[in-house]
């Protein structure tokens, strides 16, 4: 298996929205990602976009674009993911403040995270939390 370049993370969770420029404004707005990068077709649907948080990234576009990843994921149910952060409670009350859906509020856990749950306009449960699993070199 070849190790990605310095600088980037092997796993990029995908996902596809009915309304990718929607999701795109929440993902930066209440949950403080940065956008890499958004390509879009002549009527303005998103074909990829890459947005940034910490160390890694997630990737998303349309539903209903067409392709084998489209097709794939069509009767595909909501995806859980999960983000490191390092200020739990300011990343909470921010996403908060714009409306997100909270399913958890900030909690210590017994095996030392502190971590809170939100869902995204359209199902998706992100997880923000303080715990990095160490993996090996």
């Amino acid at each position: 298996m070849a190790n990605p370049p310095a600088g980037t993370a092997s796993i990029y969770p995908t996902l596809l929205y009915a309304d990718a420029k929607a999701a795109i404004a929440q993902l930066k707005e209440a949950f403080g990602f940065t956008e890499v990068a958004v390509y879009e077709d002549e009527d303005g649907t998103v074909l990829h976009a890459e947005l940034a948080q910490g160390n890694g990234a997630v990737m998303l576009g349309s539903k209903g674009r067409g392709g084998a990843f489209d097709a794939a994921m069509k009767n595909a149910g909501p995806a859980g993911v999960y983000i490191v952060v390092d200020e739990v409670d300011a990343h909470h009350a921010r996403a908060a403040a714009q409306g997100a859906e909270i399913l958890m509020p900030p909690t210590d856990q017994d095996y030392g995270s502190r971590d809170y749950m939100a869902r995204d306009l359209e199902g998706n449960v992100w997880s923000f939390g303080t715990y990095a699993p160490e993996l090996p070199r």
